[in-house]
């Protein structure tokens, strides 16, 4: 159910979607969302035609042009702690998987409710299935 969307300055294909699978695996690990549940845009930008701006040293953590933007909307109820979890889980992975500093993970989470989802056909499926 989490819609993800994931901005990288000059990425390639290739780190693009070791930063899809990060955000996805990490998702699955710590809040415990379905394997097959993936809805993900990853945009990488050029730095010419497209503007990516970042404060390089705000709150005291230094970031440079390998800093991956990344927002994930989804149903509210989740605990402080699982959010926690998920952006230490998401920061690992984007190391592990595409080679990105953790410094360098910015993530913002939304939250909605049940009838702002509709997965197709003009159907809230969440708010008629009373999920």
């Amino acid at each position: 159910m989490p819609f993800v969307r994931i901005d990288a300055l000059r990425a390639d294909e290739k780190r693009l979607d070791a930063l899809g699978r990060a955000v996805h695996d990490a998702l699955v690990d710590a809040i415990g969302i379905p394997q097959d549940d993936r809805f993900q845009v990853l945009t990488s930008h050029d730095g010419t035609h497209r503007m990516f701006r970042y404060d390089d040293d705000y709150l005291g953590v230094h970031r440079d042009d390998d800093i991956v933007f990344v927002a994930i909307t989804m149903r509210s109820g989740r605990t402080a702690s699982q959010k926690q979890a998920l952006y230490r889980r998401i920061a690992e992975l984007a190391e592990e998987y595409a080679d990105t500093e953790p410094r360098n993970v910015f993530v913002t989470i939304y939250e909605n409710q049940p009838i702002d989802w509709s997965f197709g056909d003009g159907v809230a499926q969440y708010a008629e299935a009373g999920l």
